[in-house]
């Protein structure tokens, strides 16, 4: 029986590892395919593209007030109390005076008179007790200014909504940009340190062979052994930040967590300097953020002429046509005439008074495009400053990593001859344990100094709008 229950959980266990395999997926990236992926997959840049969806739903919307409106009706009523309209009685005077005329006496023998009391009102009743209509009604724009205006802006807010997706795609790849190469060089930065654990190791075991023969204290092994587990403790936290920025980075890309990511590019100093010098000439143009306050102007422009449009007069032809039928029961499909009604027309509205409101709409259009036009010059100098600063931060950086990098081959020059010197026997322990940590900080230096060269790149490129 226990056999059985070890299978079973041996079975399932199967099971669940081939389910859980399924559901992952493996991706090997370039930084060009991450940020492919990133631009079909991010949620940013997807609401992004679905606001560009929704402008040109608005835009047809727009479009439609120019296109012909038309409405159908039908109905069908029951008065419960019929309007009844009371007129002066034309007709009792008149039979009277005929009779008054003719002589004609009454029951009692006496001439016929008006009566004294005088004539009641006759009373006529407006309509059946059932009523039934159908008919349509049409009209069509023929000239209204702030339509036309309308329809002129609508490739301008489109313009505007595919700018502001391109923006935020663009932040998004400069974000991919960094953390993924801030990943490639903790890569780099955990083969130095496996190479210094090696390094270390190997160290250690030659000093266990010269301590084993009398020639080094004990105490230079338990410096080597701490420097060990000081490596081997970065190594940890190295590997801990590591997997915290895959997690970041498939998050920014909007990859489920549960897949592998795997980075293929490499980074090496030519990479970082490639492809600067082309940058260095820039225009405002390049820029998004220059361009979505370009399209902001345009169509702030056209606000005011809106306004303006408004104060003339606006044109629409009107028509309609309908049926209509009464009756006294309810068969107003049966029998009887449908009585047709229509007309067309020419519809015109002149704005004449408004309570000033006009002129504080349109004072408002001048202002926000006043206001526009301060914000296009300001983002102008800010632009220069970009540009200006992130060039000298990236001359600075690529100097910084040059050194960084002479150094760290010094160093480990250095490391190597102390090395030797200390194998024979002309050299201290202090001399190697020193070696080895200047060593030590001279490849952090230069990994840092990488990163920051990559960063400094990337900032250059966003602000001449070459990313």
């Amino acid at each position: 029986m226990k056999k059985i229950g070890k299978h079973r959980l041996l079975i399932c266990s199967l099971v669940l590892l081939t389910a859980v395999t399924k559901a992952q997926e493996i991706h090997s990236f370039s930084l060009k395919q991450a940020v492919d992926y990133a631009s079909q997959n991010s949620v940013q840049v997807k609401n992004a593209l679905l606001d560009v969806l929704i402008q040109k739903q608005v835009n047809r919307d727009i479009t439609s007030i120019a296109l012909p409106q038309i409405n159908g009706s039908a109905g069908i009523t029951r008065n419960l109390n019929i309007p009844v309209q009371p007129i002066p009685d034309f007709i009792s005077p008149a039979t009277y005076q005929v009779l008054i005329d003719e002589g004609v006496k009454d029951g009692n023998g006496q001439p016929i008179d008006f009566p004294s009391a005088g004539f009641s009102d006759l009373l006529f009743p407006l309509g059946n007790p059932w009523n039934a209509s159908a008919g349509v009604t049409m009209s069509q724009i023929v000239f209204d200014g702030q339509v036309f205006i309308a329809l002129k802006a609508r490739n301008g807010t489109i313009e505007l909504q595919e700018r502001i997706a391109e923006l935020t795609e663009e932040n998004i790849k400069a974000n991919i940009y960094k953390v993924y190469y801030q990943l490639v060089v903790g890569k780099s930065q955990l083969e130095l340190l496996d190479a210094n654990i090696d390094r270390l190791e190997k160290l250690k075991r030659d000093v266990q062979i010269m301590y084993d023969n009398g020639f080094t204290e004990r105490v230079d092994i338990d410096k080597l052994s701490v420097q060990l587990t000081n490596l081997q403790t970065e190594k940890l936290k190295a590997n801990n930040r590591l997997a915290n920025g895959y997690s970041g980075l498939k998050l920014l890309m909007g990859m489920p967590i549960k897949d592998s990511l795997v980075l293929i590019d490499k980074l090496d100093d030519e990479e970082v300097k490639a492809g600067v010098l082309e940058a260095s000439e820039y225009k405002y143009s390049d820029r998004k953020d220059f361009q979505i306050m370009a399209v902001t102007n345009e169509l702030n422009g056209l606000n005011i002429r809106r306004y303006k449009l408004s104060q003339i007069p606006t044109f629409a032809l009107l028509g309609g046509y309908s049926k209509q039928a009464q009756r006294t029961r309810f068969d107003v499909f049966g029998k009887g005439d449908w009585f047709t009604s229509s007309y067309v027309g020419l519809q015109m509205k002149v704005p004449i008074f408004n309570g000033f409101a006009l002129q504080a709409k349109k004072q408002q259009a001048r202002l926000q495009l006043q206001k526009t036009v301060n914000q296009t010059e300001a983002l102008k100098i800010n632009i220069d400053a970009e540009v200006e600063n992130a060039k000298n931060n990236f001359i600075a950086a690529i100097a910084t990593m040059d050194f960084q990098k002479k150094n760290m081959s010094l160093a480990e020059k250095v490391y190597d001859q102390t090395k030797k010197k200390y194998e024979i026997g002309t050299g201290s322990s202090t001399e190697i344990n020193t070696a080895q940590i200047d060593l030590k900080t001279a490849q952090t230096n230069y990994i840092s100094a990488l990163y920051d060269a990559i960063i400094a790149k990337v900032d250059f490129l966003k602000a001449t709008g070459k990313l």
